[in-house]
């Protein structure tokens, strides 16, 4: 539903409206400097060739690297592939690990194509509902119950989450990991939200465990969405059937990307700045929605979304969507994307702007909730 909203949005830009974008996860902010400037010089350099299926070397390197540094966690570079894109992590991480006909639990709400991706490989995505009462994060408890009820060939969560914004801390990740290693249910987790982490420091499943799969991407900390590239660190008896699923889906990740990217490491000084302008536009939505009446959403502790409840407006979120574009000029995503249960009561707002946007947006909300 995303990108209908987006393409309604490019529609009303056409004819000459001013649309403020809080529908798509993408940073506004453009790649590191380092980044852009090593893909110039190897355009300049000349050919652009296939690299190893894996990865090209020294980023692999690199990101072993990033683990030690940021986590303290010795990750070996021959546990890292290169992906296209956290999307191309997924479908590696489903192909390897899942036959058609195993069920794999995901949270909701959650990121929609965990589910798609899995349905479309022809697995089972079975949805467990989380709440307030464990702060919209899956426990070790539920998964169990949902594993007696039928048995789990994996779970797959996210912290910091989309849409809701939840972090794991790391008892409550350790022990959800520990729950599922004891019932054989394969373990992976989607860091893509990595670095963007308000509330405490994010924890990685590869400080854990070396049999959790972790998933990660150069889209979101880095602004890198567009390049497509991201990595996953897996356990190392699944290197090798991964590499041989991308040497025939893929032959291998686009070169220019993995020199962006092994440069991006280059730019967290610059990353770092564009994550406080995510904090000052938290501080605003936070502030400013419960004033419009928007008083109710979902923990924001990390990445760049609220998740608010809009239940007190309407019962159809995709329709107070709708509107709220066509009338307020604000585009945001429903819940129902998220959400085939409780989603009609949601709306997801990204906050990855600037802030005199996100200023803006409060206002126009606010004026027009008042109107209806």
């Amino acid at each position: 539903m995303v990108m209908d909203v987006m393409a309604a949005a490019a529609r009303i830009e056409a004819a000459g409206g001013h649309v403020i974008h809080m529908e798509v996860g993408q940073p506004a902010a453009s790649a590191p400097k380092a980044a852009i400037v090593a893909a110039h010089a190897a355009l300049d350099s000349g050919r652009i060739d296939y690299t190893s299926a894996l990865g090209i070397p020294s980023l692999r390197e690199r990101i072993a690297r990033h683990y030690r540094d940021t986590y303290g966690c010795s990750v070996s570079p021959d546990r890292v592939v290169v992906t296209t894109g956290s999307s191309g992590g997924f479908v590696l991480a489903f192909l390897t690990l899942f036959e058609p006909g195993d069920r794999v639990a995901v949270t909701v709400p959650g990121y929609p194509p965990y589910r798609h991706i899995l349905t479309a490989l022809g697995c089972e995505p079975v949805l467990i509902e989380t709440s307030s009462a464990t702060r919209h994060a899956l426990t070790g408890e539920a998964l169990l119950a949902a594993h007696r009820k039928t048995p789990l060939k994996g779970v797959l969560v996210a912290s910091p989450a989309n849409p809701t914004g939840t972090m794991m801390s790391k008892e409550a990740l350790s022990s959800l990991m520990s729950a599922a290693q004891g019932a054989g249910i394969r373990f992976i987790s989607d860091e893509i939200y990595h670095g963007l982490d308000y509330a405490f420091p994010a924890v990685t499943a590869a400080q854990l465990s070396e049999q959790a799969l972790v998933i990660n991407s150069f889209s979101k900390y880095f602004c890198m969405t567009g390049w497509r590239v991201g990595w996953m660190v897996v356990p190392e008896t699944l290197a090798r059937p991964i590499e041989r699923l991308q040497q025939n889906l893929s032959i291998s990740v686009p070169t220019l990307s993995q020199i962006a990217a092994e440069a991006a490491f280059d730019g967290r000084d610059e990353m770092e700045e564009i994550k406080h302008g995510y904090q000052e536009n938290r501080r605003i939505l936070i502030e400013g929605l419960p004033k419009a009446g928007l008083k109710k959403f979902l923990p924001a502790d990390g990445a760049f979304y609220l998740y608010a409840d809009v239940s007190d407006f309407t019962s159809d979120s995709f329709e107070f969507a709708k509107q709220m574009l066509e009338q307020a000029r604000v585009a945001a995503t429903p819940g129902s994307d998220f959400d085939p249960v409780h989603g009609r009561s949601f709306v997801r707002f990204c906050y990855a702007g600037s802030a005199a946007e996100m200023q803006e947006a409060v206002a126009r909300i606010t004026a027009w909730l008042n109107r209806r």
